[in-house]
């Protein structure tokens, strides 16, 4: 169907053409919701919420400083800052301004985002910035001095390009980025590797290693841990797959391939090398976390310890390693635990880590493995603002360093767990957020993803509390199968062929609301992103009458054509290929924009938001289904912002008004005045 689409010039991102159908479509949408009453209270709030001072500033630490970026209503694109512990300590930490995007944006006359940073350690003089022209993926590179607080002249400097980029000392660095035909994989990634170093072309770097062109991407990174220095070629097969490699010391030697299973994440400490398995492996099932003594394991021992095991409620969530310590986090059925895990001479031993309530979210935000077992661990749950603590590993107690405000009214409001049956008679997890005594059914927004193993966690999100909750809405939060709340078999449960199993289980939370008089049909909305987009999309089309309103950010939607845009093609280990007919009939049937139907039930209304620079979802996926579904008379209100990448926004202010556009169509449409 594809090959006769008559909106493909949709698909010419800055084409006249297109363009000009976005401008009508994005005034139609201003016209119609931008008047409503209260969008311009709603988008000040909202804005109120993103800018607020006391928001917990996340550090990375480096050296004798913690290192920050910033974003508030005076510094819209924001600064890269940094303090010490003592000042970070306080009530109003001073900050150090190492750049300042807003000032170096208006003297470059470039809309810039931050994309990030590379400080070479261990002295942490320079940094190798990374700049994105209005939230695009792709990045420039420059290096910087951290002294002088200065870009350097001639350094490592590197134009746009989805670049792969990290230090190995003071004069080279591995590389890879655009070095022409052949060089980037068709999802727009780095397939080879280079040593280049200062004072020399980059296209004259040395190639040290080339992935094949089937390949997802290939990247290396060289480890500074004193005593243990090495470097790492990463081979990224597909989405699910890869190989880790050691390269020798011998640089005439081939890379040494450390022997886990392709779809097995292997990462390396000092002397340990860590696998969570994903298959069954060595006895053990998948889903376990093992430690191996990495010499004996190259010289092939594989004796194991055991660091996880999971079950049919638990499964890991993650693993930080400080510089004695292992600590794990864990989820049982969608809420975390935490617990310290130390190596000796007799094993490895375990004690839990207090201090994270039911139903709440915990992580580790910050370790700095290679000098001590100082931790950061972040606490935060639906209507618990997020709290930063600091401890020692090792050490009993921990200090609380900053504690997030409180920007909405939780009084009357609770959470509870509930769990749907879905279609196959799988047991679904969701959370709702919501009036503890409401009589009857009420306004309801139902949040989901649904794959590439993100899971559905509590969380504390002041814009949902201020636009949705405070308002007397409910909010849920489904677990659905495609991701990880249950470990790698509840991602599998929904892969390829099996996507419907995603769909079936969000439309089974969906009935269990309405079942359970929380909500009707016609006071039910949704909302997702990304692979979400793709999850409403599906909704809209399959199950129509469970639907009260649809938003869709930055969607996927059409399946026939989705590897032949932009990064598209990394997915296809995620839902099959197009051009496999194999694979192609699932892909058809799951295809929201090839799903669209002039007859049957009517649609609820669709709003669908994107942005002309998110190089990752094509725009065009949003631009055609918004052109089929008016085509076919059904309700769709669109907006494109020109800039603000896979985010759909690069400041808070694009931020505010794309929230406001989100909670008016949802509230005007699941409350009708009378």
């Amino acid at each position: 169907m594809s090959e006769a689409d008559p909106y493909l010039w949709l698909e010419d991102v800055s084409g006249e053409a297109a363009l000009a159908w976005v401008r009508e479509r994005n005034a139609e949408t201003v016209d119609a919701l931008t008047g409503a009453p209260g969008f311009k209270v709603l988008e000040q709030e909202m804005r109120e919420v993103l800018d607020d001072d006391g928001r917990i500033p996340h550090v990375v630490r480096r050296g004798g400083h913690l290192y920050n970026f910033w974003q508030d209503a005076d510094h819209v694109r924001g600064l890269w800052r940094r303090t010490t512990l003592e000042e970070y300590r306080t009530e109003r930490p001073h900050w150090e301004v190492l750049l300042d995007l807003d000032a170096l944006a208006g003297a470059e006359d470039e809309k810039w985002a931050w994309a990030g940073s590379r400080v070479l350690a261990p002295e942490h003089r320079r940094a190798l910035v990374l700049l994105s022209r209005d939230g695009a993926d792709a990045c420039v590179v420059r290096e910087f001095d951290l002294t002088t607080l200065e870009f350097v002249e001639d350094g490592f400097t590197l134009p746009e390009a989805k670049t792969r980029i990290g230090w190995i000392d003071d004069d080279s660095v591995w590389l890879g980025t655009d070095f022409g035909p052949g060089s980037m994989s068709s999802s727009g990634y780095p397939l080879q590797v280079r040593r280049w170093r200062r004072g020399t072309p980059p296209q004259d770097a040395e190639l040290v290693y080339e992935g094949r062109p089937s390949d997802l991407s290939a990247s290396a990174w060289h480890d500074d841990t004193p005593g243990f220095a090495r470097d790492f070629v990463h081979r990224q097969i597909d989405f699910w797959n890869q190989e880790l490699f050691l390269l020798p010391e011998d640089p005439a030697a081939p890379p040494v391939r450390i022997d886990v299973p392709d779809d097995a994440s292997a990462s390396v400490h000092r002397e340990w090398l860590t696998v969570s398995v994903k298959s069954p492996w060595l006895g053990h099932p998948a889903g376990s976390l093992l430690a191996f003594e990495l010499d004996p394991f190259l010289a092939g021992e594989r004796r194991a310890e055991v660091l996880f095991t999971p079950d049919e409620r638990t499964a890991l969530a993650g693993y930080s390693w400080t510089r004695h310590h292992l600590i794990l986090g864990t989820r049982a059925d969608v809420s975390s635990a935490m617990e310290l895990l130390t190596p000796g001479p007799d094993g490895w031993s375990r004690a839990p880590l207090p201090g994270v309530p039911p139903l709440s979210t915990a992580s580790v935000t910050c370790t700095d493995p290679d000098v001590g077992d100082e931790y950061f661990h972040l606490v935060t749950g639906f209507l618990q603002p997020s709290t930063l603590h600091r401890g020692t590993a090792g050490e009993s107690g921990t200090e609380r360093v900053k504690q997030g405000p409180a920007l909405f009214d939780t009084a009357g409001l609770c959470v509870r767990q509930h769990f749907a049956t879905s279609a196959d008679g799988t047991r679904v997890p969701y959370f709702v957020v919501g009036p503890e005594d409401r009589p009857g059914p009420g306004p309801t927004l139902l949040y989901g993803y649904g794959g590439f193993e993100v899971s559905m966690v509590p969380q504390y999100s002041a814009v949902t509390g201020r636009a949705w909750l405070a308002r007397g809405g409910t909010y849920v939060v489904a677990g659905i199968r495609g991701g990880r709340e249950y470990g790698p078999a509840w991602h599998r449960a929904a892969l390829g062929a099996d996507r419907v199993r995603a769909y079936e289980d969000f439309a089974a939370v969906a009935r269990d609301l309405i079942a359970r008089d929380i909500t009707t049909p016609a006071q039910l909305g949704i909302e997702g992103g990304s692979n979400g987009g793709l999850l409403m999309g599906a909704m809209l089309t399959r199950e129509p009458e469970l639907f009260g309103a649809v938003v869709a950010h930055v969607p996927l939607l059409d399946m026939l054509r989705f590897h032949k845009l932009l990064a598209g093609a990394s997915w296809i280990a995620e839902y099959g290929d197009p051009d496999d007919p194999a694979d192609r009939p699932h892909l058809e049937r799951i295809s929201p924009y090839h799903r669209v139907a002039a007859d049957g039930p009517a649609y609820p209304p669709l709003l669908l938001l994107t942005s002309t620079r998110d190089d990752r979802v094509h725009p065009g996926h949003a631009r055609k289904m918004a052109a089929r579904l008016r085509e076919f008379g059904h309700p769709v209100l669109f907006h494109e912002h020109l800039g603000g990448g896979h985010a759909g926004a690069t400041d808070h202010r694009q931020t505010a008004f794309n929230e406001a556009l989100v909670h008016t169509f949802l509230w005007e449409r699941l409350t009708p005045r009378a």
